[in-house]
């Protein structure tokens, strides 16, 4: 069983949301029409690669979990769209798969081996495609005034070695040229969109379980101590129960 296994229903309720104004940014951004092709590696439960559907005119989702992409699964019937799945590694793809004009990574680049992975893009990227990093996450500038509570809470209730680990995903995100260092892929421009929505406290406390270093399976028989500690913290920040969230959603470009 994977790391998310127990946190797939979960990770697509409360994860930041990829909000609809973001795909048609980057859609406007790229000029991305029916003639192109995305692929989305690691997947988990499809919203980046079905947030982009609409527009497109073939969509692939690659997840080494097979329970996250049952999620995607279910989410392309709900949606009515036709998602090509594939079970594994985007490091261990066949060299058939063809190529894409669309390349896009959402939390998992961290996952993946780099020598690895950058092999498989050079293949894996169309001549004149593009790479979108993709990240949808709380905004840090003090517009969101309870976030270092939560971020205390949560690294309290993580797993030392684990909560390490997860730093690592922020630390590749912010340096995607030095991913890329050394291949014929550049870190080229950033799309960014930011938008707000109310989220109960009691939502954010579960969604210290969509982390792999605070899942159920972390967790055990700790998760109702959790909720109720971080809900302590986050309830004299709310209104009524309920805290308005500042999201910040990006994709950084990478091209040759």
């Amino acid at each position: 069983m994977g790391r998310f296994a127990a946190t797939v229903e979960l990770y697509e309720e409360l994860r930041p949301p990829y909000p609809p104004s973001f795909f048609r940014e980057v859609v406007l951004r790229l000029a991305l029409g029916k003639r192109h092709a995305l692929i989305d590696l690691g997947t988990g439960p499809g919203l980046l690669a079905l947030g982009f559907a609409p527009y497109v005119g073939r969509i692939v989702g690659v997840d080494p979990e097979p329970a996250m992409l049952d999620a995607a699964k279910k989410a392309a019937e709900r949606a009515l769209r036709a998602f090509t799945l594939i079970e594994g590694r985007a490091e261990d793809l066949p060299d058939d798969i063809g190529s894409f004009d669309v390349v896009t990574i959402g939390r998992a680049l961290h996952w993946m081996d780099r020598e690895a992975t950058l092999a498989r893009l050079e293949r894996l990227v169309a001549p004149d495609g593009t790479i979108l990093v993709c990240a949808s996450f709380s905004a840090p500038d003090g517009r969101n005034p309870w976030l270092d509570d939560y971020n205390t809470a949560r690294r309290a209730w993580s797993k030392e070695s684990l909560w390490s680990e997860s730093g690592s995903a922020g630390r590749t995100h912010r340096d995607l040229a030095g991913f890329f260092q050394g291949t014929r892929f550049h870190a080229a421009d950033v799309i960014k969109v930011e938008t707000s929505h109310e989220i109960s406290v009691r939502d954010l406390a579960r969604r210290v379980l969509t982390f792999s270093s605070s899942s159920p399976d972390v967790l055990g028989d700790k998760v109702e101590s959790m909720l109720r500690d971080v809900e302590q913290r986050l309830f004299p920040r709310s209104r009524e129960g309920f805290i308005t969230e500042v999201v910040v959603t990006m994709a950084q470009e990478a091209k040759r």
